[in-house]
């Protein structure tokens, strides 16, 4: 039901409806998002106690690891918990309020994303074309500012996201079928002009992703003439295999997010809203899930931390034995 503000048509809460079409096979459909979500936080948390704790990781590489784990914890943990609630146990209100701090932290922590692997793009940019300075060029106090400057960039131009959100007369229900605040998904319930909010939301998208998208083009673009210039097979392996997990977690980051930006402007008839959905819901989850296991799996110096640990833990049962 739907409770409004009679001064200015602001709603007291919103319902989300969860996937439309699937409510009978939400409980199912919770077991693969409850999986991904638990690997997404042990993965991380796990990523940052190593870096933290482990000397051989203090280097910008992993400080910039580092920042992409944070915001991979904050981007699944905006969303899931509460998806999970509307599957087990229908829990489906959200106070106004709280869907805009839901919505102001979804789309923080994704153009964070954006901006986290577009530092690490320059980093390996800085490692390979630059060897001998970068330790020099990419000191503490550097990796600090640029990251600072990141998330400053995104906060700035998601801040008026929610603004223009709320300034919104909203007359047609408060039913929302997603699994969260979605931008357009909540303007849409507006009975007010949305204009302004399809332009700015596209603008941010072209100056947050088309920006990033450029940078780690160029980036990449140098990095391989640099690989290929090199007069060693060997050493042009070894120098592009320090890239393989950031070109992976470049995939699972914009891969969903491509396919959702298109099908919503080319397939919005033909794609069924579920599918939507369920791929927005992908967006998120996905490279917080996969993103652990790929540096912990390509980077040997997490692989040595990780079985140094597991050795000195089988040391220590060993002797409390």
């Amino acid at each position: 039901m739907l409770m409004l503000n009679q001064t200015d048509l602001t709603p007291v809460s919103f319902i989300l409806n969860g996937i439309p079409g699937l409510e009978d096979m939400h409980v199912w459909i919770s077991f693969p998002f409850c999986s991904m979500y638990a690997v997404a936080v042990i993965g991380n948390c796990g990523l940052l106690y190593l870096i933290y704790h482990e000397d051989s990781l203090h280097r910008s590489m992993y400080y910039f690891l580092a920042m992409l784990s944070l915001t991979d914890l904050v981007m699944c943990t905006t969303t899931i918990p509460k998806a999970l609630c509307i599957f087990w146990f229908h829990l489906k209100e959200i106070s106004f309020n709280e869907c805009l701090v839901q919505m102001f932290f979804i789309y923080t922590s994704t153009g964070m994303e954006s901006g986290v692997l577009m530092l690490m793009a320059l980093d390996r940019y800085v490692a390979i074309c630059y060897p001998l300075r970068y330790s020099t060029i990419l000191t503490n106090p550097v990796i600090a500012k640029v990251g600072l400057a990141t998330f400053l960039r995104v906060v700035l131009l998601i801040t008026p996201l929610t603004f223009i959100i709320k300034r919104l007369p909203y007359c047609r229900g408060n039913i929302l079928y997603h699994t969260y605040c979605d931008h357009m998904s909540v303007a849409k319930l507006s009975c007010g002009n949305i204009k302004v909010n399809v332009i700015y939301g596209l603008m941010v998208a072209l100056l947050i992703g088309g920006f990033d998208i450029l940078c780690i083009t160029i980036s990449y673009t140098m990095i391989l003439r640099a690989v290929v210039s090199l007069s060693s097979a060997d050493a042009r392996q070894k120098a592009f295999s320090t890239c393989t997990a950031h070109i992976c977690a470049i995939v699972f980051s914009y891969s969903p997010a491509f396919f959702s930006f298109f099908s919503h402007r080319f397939g919005g008839h033909t794609i069924p809203p579920s599918c939507h959905i369920i791929v927005a819901n992908v967006y998120l989850l996905l490279p917080p899930t996969m993103n652990p296991i790929v540096y912990g799996v390509k980077t040997k110096q997490i692989r040595d931390c990780v079985i140094k640990i597991l050795l000195c833990s089988k040391d220590l049962k060993s002797h409390s034995t």
